[in-house]
């Protein structure tokens, strides 16, 4: 899987792709995560990437021909399944999207800045928008950082244990149930005694009644959720 970023400030990715699952799946060949400074696609001697937004509004906004220039170069190349723009007003980020994303061979994904980009970009280039949160971030090198984190680690052989990753929360719209390791004791607090029986039928129903039981308490909301959310091959709901 290719992915390539376009942002304003590439420095920021440098850390959160540089260790861990992300470093070994690059250096496997997994995954090829590829930065761009969108600085390199202006054409004024200041290098340029925003300007005063027309009607007067507070902020700047990220100009359009930085973008469509890099966009144009990465599409010369090879083709491309998704072209992401993070930001906050986009649809809610979540297992169900990083599962789908990660079918994918080829993906762009555009970093906000400022107060956002020209419109011109969304409605004629971006094919999705994704938003980690209901909150407002300095740009989307953050929120893009979570999303390819997310999808990476689901690519096969990315993990070692590729079965980890299919148990964790949210997978089945459901919180995982509590793990623990040794020792079975510690300052008089013990591990459920059904964990140590060795009886994995018995494991197995215990684990599915804690995921019940902790998502009915922490996020009911997703008891509520179901297959019918899954994104379409097109990126819509």
């Amino acid at each position: 899987m290719r992915i390539d970023i376009l942002t304003v400030v590439p420095e920021l990715l440098e850390s959160p792709f540089g260790h861990s699952i992300i470093k070994r799946a690059q250096a496997k060949g997994i995954a090829e995560i590829h930065v761009h400074n969108l600085r390199d696609y202006a054409t004024d001697k200041h290098r340029s990437v925003d300007d005063y937004s027309f009607g007067g509004d507070a902020g700047m906004v990220m100009k359009v021909a930085p973008i469509f220039a890099a966009v144009e170069k990465l599409r010369a190349e090879r083709t491309y399944d998704d072209i992401i723009f993070m930001t906050p007003d986009g649809e809610k980020y979540n297992q169900l999207i990083a599962n789908h994303l990660s079918t994918k061979t080829n993906i762009i994904i555009l970093c906000g800045h400022y107060k956002g980009v020209d419109h011109r970009v969304r409605e004629r280039l971006v094919t999705r928008e994704l938003s980690v949160g209901d909150y407002v971030l300095t740009g989307g090198e953050l929120a893009a950082a979570v999303v390819v984190d997310s999808v990476v680690r689901l690519l096969p052989g990315a993990i070692s244990n590729e079965t980890s990753a299919l148990s964790d929360s949210f997978q089945d719209n459901l919180l995982s149930a509590p793990v623990y390791t040794r020792p079975a004791e510690f300052n008089g607090w013990k591990v459920p005694q059904v964990l140590l029986s060795g009886n994995f039928k018995e494991i197995t129903r215990w684990q599915e009644e804690q995921a019940l039981e902790r998502t009915a308490r922490l996020r009911p909301d997703l008891l509520g959720s179901s297959d019918e959310q899954q994104p379409s091959a097109d990126g819509n709901r």
